[in-house]
């Protein structure tokens, strides 16, 4: 793997620099086994489609909501638009190729869109349709930047995708979580929350035969978290003592993760079915972040259930109201390893891990190695 990956850099002047971060990143790369260099023979392109967990500044470029520092604090050394200190799992993801990060789709200014683009914006789902920037909306923005991208391409502009090069590239979709968590966040009880999964995967198996039948081949598709254990639902939900399972986590909110993934999982299979020219990774996040949490400390982390920057303090240091960055919140010191960066999103020292574990195909159906679609 490229040493890339280990790379930190500089510091706003603003935040006191640590070797430590960087060293426990390090570390956790060098632990996790299966790690191995990109074998992609050919420039990867890679188009994602999601929400926050993967969304590198889109957020901040279509809607000019602001994110701030200490927002990025830990890689960049400024806000880049990720609700993250640091690097995203699907910026570890794209540097495990050697290819660029993937720049958000509305950025127009500075972007290069050579090797894919972003179409992922913070507070996404599926549903409602046709509400920006629900999945089929990011679909569709997919479909015109294809179009205008080959014609350009075909006119001699340079650093663009050209037609045939869309059969080669990876579609990535990680979309779901707010489709569950806002229906709880909005009082549906339980049972109406498990009666909305199936319209949510009907809007995921038809992004991806949409996606299919413009030329897409090669998908990549993760599932979604254990909702439970977010500080942010834990500090807002309402009498769940009895609902608490041995982490500390939501039952009934993990309950529903993971009917949803099974669903998500059936879809797969029948997608593989339905497009046998077409190959259909499915990821179980749910079980990397889960063990995570649970086995915290065998990672090096704390109190996996507290964010990092937040508001309120222990146990969960997450208020209404009072977002990472704005007045009010508060931040734990770089040198800590957090696994919960704002309440909903993860660390840049979490998302390493994870990112690690997902390269290592031990939860991939197939076990097909992150770099197959660009061999």
């Amino acid at each position: 793997m490229s040493a890339s990956l280990f790379s930190s850099a500089p510091l706003n002047p603003g935040y006191g620099f640590s070797l430590f971060p960087a060293l426990f990143l390090f570390t956790v790369f060098l632990c996790v086994p299966h790690l191995a260099y990109s074998a992609c023979g050919k420039p990867p392109i890679i188009f994602n489609f999601g929400d926050s967990n993967s969304d590198t500044g889109g957020i901040v470029a279509g809607l000019g909501i602001p994110v701030r520092l200490p927002n990025g604090r830990t890689f960049f050394g400024r806000s880049t638009g990720r609700l993250c200190d640091g690097r995203l799992v699907i910026d570890f993801l794209c540097q495990s190729l050697n290819t660029s990060l993937l720049n958000p789709y509305l950025e127009s200014l500075g972007s290069s869109f050579s090797n894919g683009a972003n179409f992922a914006i913070a507070g996404s789902a599926t549903l409602p349709k046709r509400v920006p920037f629900a999945l089929n909306i990011q679909v569709m923005q997919f479909m015109h930047f294809k179009d205008r991208s080959a014609e350009l391409a075909a006119t001699g502009a340079n650093h663009l995708i050209g037609y045939d090069r869309f059969g080669d590239a990876l579609y990535m979709i990680d979309i779901g979580q707010n489709d569950l968590a806002d229906s709880f966040a909005k009082g549906l009880s339980y049972v109406q929350v498990v009666k909305k999964i199936p319209s949510v995967l009907a809007e995921i198996k038809n992004a991806v035969k949409n996606i299919y039948e413009r030329g897409g081949r090669k998908f990549w598709v993760h599932n979604t978290g254990p909702l439970g254990c977010l500080p942010q639902k834990l500090a807002l939900a309402k009498n769940i003592s009895h609902d608490l399972d041995s982490f500390g986590c939501i039952s009934s909110y993990n309950d529903v993760a993971k009917l949803f993934n099974e669903g998500l999982r059936q879809i797969s299979v029948e997608l593989r079915s339905e497009m046998e020219d077409a190959t259909i990774v499915y990821v179980d996040m749910y079980t990397i972040k889960l063990d995570l949490i649970a086995n915290s400390t065998k990672y090096g982390f704390s109190s996996p259930l507290m964010a990092c920057c937040g508001s309120g303090g222990p146990p969960y240091n997450y208020e209404r109201g009072i977002s990472c960055g704005f007045p009010g919140y508060q931040v734990c010191d770089q040198s800590s390893q957090s696994v919960s960066w704002d309440g909903v999103h993860y660390t840049q020292a979490a998302n390493a891990l994870i990112a690690s574990k997902i390269l290592s195909t031990d939860y991939s159906t197939p076990p097909v190695m992150f770099d197959f679609f660009c061999q």
